[in-house]
């Protein structure tokens, strides 16, 4: 008798990982309420953690990014999908932008704690609100250009890793064979693009160096007939 695969197969583990976020946020509040000065010592853990988030950020969204454009393959539908997208978060900003005021005008938070305003140090903001103001339209379009590839994930630069992503999708949704997931079709189309570049590139190339012949040989018989003109004179 063969074995039953569903009695062999192991059970799926629970995943428990929103558990331990949770049980380590009240190991927090509890570790900074019973004892402030532990909780300030042990401040550089939780520094280290928003890190090593910060870290995994850039990677995640562009790899999340470039399997998704390239595995859909049909760029039209890419297109609508994204349309869709925006419009949701379009709508999704906004209405949390009317939460955001309905909560401040309602509870009004901050009410009560007599803050002098002027006695705040604004040095904090000031380079916030100097490079807002600086910001222009053409310079916030032409900085989503990262100056490297490497550069955009070095930098933390989400924008630039987002575009970045959206190139990388659609090339490699061009080439077609990543939907049907052939390795070696993709290879061989990789190789055509390759080569037809090479072959655009050494077209550019001979078509310099005979421009330069032709601008040579003009220059050589203009001085010619200057030389005739001048033994005629």
């Amino acid at each position: 008798m063969h074995p039953d695969p569903l009695a062999t197969t192991a059970p799926k583990k629970r995943d428990t990982l929103y558990l331990q976020v949770l049980a380590g946020i009240g190991l927090g509040i509890l570790l900074g309420w019973l004892s402030p000065e532990w909780g300030v010592k042990v401040q550089p853990l939780g520094d280290g953690f928003i890190k090593l988030i910060k870290m995994l950020i850039a990677p995640i969204i562009f790899t999340t990014v470039v399997a998704g454009i390239a595995g859909m393959g049909d760029l039209k539908r890419l297109g609508r999908v994204g349309a869709k997208a925006l419009i949701y978060f379009e709508i999704v900003t906004t209405l949390a932008l009317i939460i955001g005021l309905v909560v401040a005008n309602v509870f009004k938070p901050g009410v009560g704690m007599h803050i002098n305003a002027a006695s705040l140090d604004t040095k904090v903001v000031a380079a916030y609100a100097t490079q807002g103001s600086a910001q222009t339209t053409v310079g916030f379009f032409l900085n989503i250009i990262p100056k490297t590839f490497v550069g955009a994930f070095a930098e933390g630069e989400i924008l630039q890793v987002l575009l970045l992503a959206l190139l990388c999708g659609c090339a490699l949704g061009r080439l077609g064979a990543a939907q049907a997931g052939d390795p070696a079709a993709l290879a061989r189309q990789g190789a055509c693009q390759r080569a037809h570049l090479a072959r655009l590139a050494a077209g550019l190339a001979r078509g310099h160096r005979r421009g330069e012949t032709v601008d040579a040989m003009t220059v050589h018989e203009g001085l010619h007939r200057r030389r005739l003109r001048e033994d005629h004179a």
